[in-house]
C-alpha cells in the first residue's frame, strides 16, 4: 500500500489517459474506511458536481445545481474514476484508460449535442 498526501499529490492535479492526453482535473476524492480504521482512496471525482461542494458558499451551491441540471444521465453523484485505474501519481495522475473509455466529461458531451451539433455544417468533416 502506498501512502499519498491527498492535498499535495491528488487534488487539483491533471488526469492523463494512457496516451498521455488530458482527461480532466481531480476535483475531489472518494474515501472509504478500511477494516483497520484507516481511510483509503477509492475514486477520483471530477466535474462541477465534485468541485462545487469543495468551493462551498453560494457559488459552490450554484455550480453544483447547474451541473446537476445539465448532467446526462441525471443524478447527484459526480463522474468518478475508480482509483484502481490509476497507474502513477506524479505532477499529474496517469490512468490506464483512454478519455473516451472513461467518459467522465458529461458537460462536453452536452455541449456537443445541444450547441455544436445544431450549428449548420457541424456534422461534416472540414
Amino acid at each position: 500500500m502506498t501512502t499519498v498526501d491527498i492535498h499535495l499529490q491528488l487534488l487539483d492535479r491533471q488526469v492523463l489517459d494512457r496516451n498521455g492526453l488530458l482527461v480532466c482535473k481531480v476535483d475531489d476524492i472518494e474515501l472509504h474506511e478500511g477494516p483497520d480504521g484507516v481511510p483509503f482512496v477509492t475514486a477520483i471525482l471530477v466535474g462541477p458536481r465534485a468541485s462545487g461542494p469543495r468551493l462551498g458558499g453560494r457559488l459552490g451551491r450554484w455550480l453544483t445545481a447547474l451541473a446537476w441540471r445539465l448532467a446526462e444521465p441525471p443524478g447527484d453523484a459526480p463522474p468518478r474514476i475508480p482509483f484502481g485505474r490509476v497507474t502513477a501519481v506524479h505532477s499529474a495522475v496517469d490512468v490506464d484508460r483512454t478519455r473516451a473509455e472513461l467518459a467522465v466529461d458529461p458537460l462536453e458531451g452536452w455541449v456537443e449535442r445541444h450547441v455544436i451539433g445544431r450549428l449548420p455544417g457541424s456534422g461534416h468533416a472540414g
